[in-house]
């Protein structure tokens, strides 16, 4: 198979994928997930002979740098329009959730936020797009025992944020009740 074939199979096989890899990690901004993921692969089309037997965890990787650039671009953006004075509260426009707004699961991805974004990505590359820990390296460019090291320590200090999130037991209602009971 030639190339041209090679990057045409990749991509049919592989943009809904990369997409929704790129959707999860651009929560809220979504006008900008078809831009970074065109990016992804027009530098997959220009490397197309560099693209692996399994693609997947190498375009993932390839997003990340995308993804990478295109946060701080919207950093740039925000900060410019912050001294230009012109954000949405300035003219009006300012949104607040309703009490009850906060979705299942919240707490999982408020823990998952207070981790560094490495911790954070080899997290979700691992829960969320499913990978093994072998193209967990690929996608990060890392060795093997680098990215199970990252993987396990992420995991870890997910943990710990949990646990520090938990509101800690009552124990001392449970025994009231057995002194008067």
């Amino acid at each position: 198979m030639s190339n041209d074939e090679i990057f045409a199979a990749a991509y049919r096989e592989h943009y809904w994928a990369v997409s929704r890899y790129v959707a999860r990690r651009l929560d809220g901004r979504a006008g900008e997930v078809e831009e970074v993921v065109a990016e992804v692969f027009t530098v997959a089309w220009r490397r197309r002979a560099d693209l692996p037997g399994s693609p997947l965890p190498w375009l993932y990787g390839v997003a990340r740098n995308c993804l990478a650039n295109a946060v701080r671009g919207h950093g740039r953006r925000r900060r410019l329009v912050d001294r230009l004075g012109n954000d949405e509260s300035a003219h009006g426009r300012h949104m607040v959730d309703s009490p009850d707004a906060e979705s299942p699961g919240a707490w999982v991805h408020e823990a998952l936020g207070r981790l560094s974004e490495t911790d954070q990505e080899v997290l979700r590359l691992t829960a969320w797009e499913e990978l093994d820990i072998d193209e967990v390296a690929v996608a990060l460019g890392c060795g093997r025992r680098a990215a199970a090291m990252r993987l396990h320590r992420a995991r870890r200090r997910l943990r710990a944020e949990i646990d520090r999130m938990r509101p800690p037991l009552k124990t001392g209602a449970a025994t009231k009740e057995h002194d008067h009971g």
